[in-house]
């Protein structure tokens, strides 16, 4: 099929394609945000997700992430996110529910515990305000390490509970109890 138009319809036909749209915009940014989860195998799902993050550098910009553990993070020799750290950090500092699944060493204990950090904001004498539940005495001591590491010098308390009886040692009799 021929399409005929005068020369000024055409000029105006092309003046109206590359001016871009609100949703010609967000299509491309989609597809942009899509071509990154492929390269780094990225596989998500649910609605209204948060974009995926390229650098830790951009949880202290658009999150507003702590500057000591943003530190800590440099520190402890973590300078590009993992697949699994790039989606499931923004997504908890969204606020949102995850199930997240990755092989050993990939990152998952970082990738939650930077936004576990950034909701708590900063330390309070309120008892323990958050608590990770491991299946074995061996995920507990990793998770605890690198927790202390991340959050060195923020004033948080970073503790190991394994058996009630030490607990009640450890944090007074009441602890058993009260938590």
């Amino acid at each position: 099929a021929i399409k005929w138009m005068s020369s000024l319809e055409a000029k105006f036909e092309d003046a109206k394609d590359k001016k871009p749209t609100a949703e010609k915009l967000e299509r491309l940014r989609r597809e942009k945000i899509n071509r990154f989860r492929n390269q780094h195998r990225i596989n998500v799902q649910g609605t209204d997700l948060p974009d995926p993050i390229a650098t830790f550098d951009q949880l202290q910009k658009e999150y507003k992430v702590h500057p000591k553990i943003m530190e800590n993070i440099q520190a402890a020799g973590f300078h590009v996110p993992t697949p699994i750290q790039m989606q499931a950090i923004p997504t908890m500092l969204h606020g949102r529910e995850l199930l997240a699944s990755a092989p050993t060493g990939s990152g998952k204990t970082l990738a939650f515990c930077i936004p576990l950090l950034t909701h708590l904001k900063q330390p309070r004498n309120k008892g323990f305000r958050a608590l990770i539940i491991s299946p074995t005495r061996e995920l507990a001591s990793q998770t605890h390490r690198e927790l202390v590491k991340l959050a060195e010098g923020t004033g948080f308390r970073i503790h190991m509970i394994h058996k009630a009886a030490e607990a009640a040692k450890k944090f007074g009799p009441k602890s058993s109890k009260k938590f």
